[in-house]
């Protein structure tokens, strides 16, 4: 199995579990639903929801913990997407 990304911390199946915490820097996406805030990580396609962006934002964060924590490596491997960019796009309308 090839590497996934060490910006995650993780490095091969034979990774051992007990290593010490590093930083995975990740986009979110949170936006305002009718009643919560929805907040998207695209590169791992989790999402939370919160009453607001804060809470929002805290519950994405803990959700992706909990994720890595639990997911093997093939599982992150697969669901992990390096390249996500967000940008706003001009459409015509009507």
């Amino acid at each position: 199995m090839a590497p996934v990304s060490s910006a995650c911390g993780v490095e091969s199946e034979e990774a051992p579990k007990l290593r010490a915490k590093s930083i995975c820097h990740l986009t979110a996406v949170i936006e305002r639903g009718d009643a919560v805030y929805v907040a998207l990580c695209p590169a791992l396609d989790l999402a939370s929801q919160g009453d607001s962006v804060e809470s929002a934002k805290k519950n994405l964060v803990e959700a992706l913990e909990l994720f890595f924590e639990s997911a093997d490596c093939s599982e992150i491997s697969r669901r992990l997407h390096n390249e996500v960019f967000v940008t706003r796009v001009e459409v015509a309308v009507g």
